[in-house]
């Protein structure tokens, strides 16, 4: 992770929160007819598509606010690693959240709402460094599991209210883009060597630009860039 990252970050959810409180107002200014054109509406072929735009919409003024801060904060969690990522992170969740309501949601009563991305967010930031077997991603999943475990309650029938359904197909998503989307090769820390395996033996310094045996990797690397971003800002 570098700072440029981290920057990006908070500028893509900063310019998401931005355009969802715009539709916000434009919503209400139109009595929530954007709701009603947008939102999911389950087995209605001709509607598959509102899966995309539903989670920019809400219900009230209740609802985005309570969406507000934990999309932004799991959001730059999720999003620190880069973009391109990142958005197929968003992506992967959109479709399994908004499928998941289609497919299976009783009636015909219209869903929207971004908290079903929350929880893709959430689910892929718990499991990203788990599979990327990197440790800064294990501690910031953990800090987000501490601080947003409660959430886990509305991805559970019985919420009155509340689209379950949205919620666990977001966090079925994100595990899922955890693992489609994890990293090749030895980009992590080796968290788990084989019983028995010995442990690399440290090189000298070797051309410029080429690592020697025993440099950090995945988490170790993360912190060393960070470091050297902060000293080159006089930090």
């Amino acid at each position: 992770m570098t700072l440029r990252n981290l920057r990006n970050a908070l500028i893509v959810m900063g310019a998401f929160l931005a355009l969802i409180w715009i539709l916000q107002v434009v919503n209400v200014a139109d009595h929530y007819q954007l709701d009603q054109e947008y939102g999911i509406v389950p087995r209605n072929v001709g509607r598959l598509g509102d899966i995309f735009t539903a989670p920019f919409l809400h219900a009230s003024w209740d609802h985005i606010e309570g969406n507000s801060v934990p999309l932004f904060v799991l959001g730059v969690a999720a999003a620190y690693r880069g973009l391109v990522r990142f958005f197929a992170v968003t992506l992967i969740v959109a479709i399994t959240s908004g499928l998941a309501v289609w497919l299976f949601q009783g009636g015909s009563a219209v869903t929207i709402g971004a908290s079903g991305i929350i929880f893709g967010y959430f689910g892929y930031v718990l499991v990203r460094g788990i599979f990327d077997r990197n440790w800064l991603d294990i501690l910031v999943g953990l800090l987000a599991a501490a601080a947003y475990y409660s959430i886990l309650a509305v991805a559970i029938p019985g919420t009155p209210g509340i689209s379950w359904l949205a919620h666990l197909g977001g966090l079925v998503g994100g595990v899922a883009a955890g693992w489609a989307l994890r990293s090749s090769g030895q980009h992590g820390l080796a968290m788990w060597p084989a019983r028995g395996a010995k442990a690399a033996p440290v090189a000298g310094p070797g051309p410029a630009g080429t690592p020697s045996a025993g440099s950090p990797a995945g988490g170790s690397q993360d912190v060393a860039d960070l470091m050297r971003d902060l000293k080159n800002m006089g930090l």
